[in-house]
């Protein structure tokens, strides 16, 4: 859990990527772009990810991995880690969500939360 010393604000920008989708096959192709900001007083570095991935059939994947992209980032203070991945859904529409597991310099672990996220074809959703 976050404290007033170990926060991190997550935002995400989505894309959907119509040149490496194959709609006839069900596979919809997605970037997302994370920008992490450290908001408290202690440093902080990015030990893991967890992200909960569901279509709109309900299916869900869950993801655990180390690290981002292959980094773990140490964030200051007012310092922010930007990266972009992607994912491939079945469905035109999905959601995403997760958080990342924290280790602060005062050796303090906690989860920053990535907020829901939609993934859709555009003009899609309203």
């Amino acid at each position: 859990m976050e404290t007033p010393r170990h926060r991190i604000d997550v935002t995400v920008e989505v894309r959907y990527l119509e040149e490496d989708s194959v709609p006839e096959r069900r596979q919809f192709v997605f970037s997302y772009t994370i920008t992490m900001r450290n908001t408290g007083v202690e440093a902080a570095q990015l030990l893991s990810r967890h992200w909960v991935i569901t279509d709109a059939q309900g299916k869900v994947q869950e993801v655990r991995g180390i690290g981002v992209i292959g980094e773990q980032p140490h964030l200051k203070p007012g310092e922010a880690f930007r990266y972009t991945s992607g994912v491939i859904l079945e469905t035109p529409v999905g959601s995403m969500e997760g958080s990342y597991r924290m280790l602060g310099d005062d050796g303090f672990e906690f989860d920053a939360a990535i907020p829901p996220f939609m993934l859709s074809l555009p003009h899609t959703l309203h």
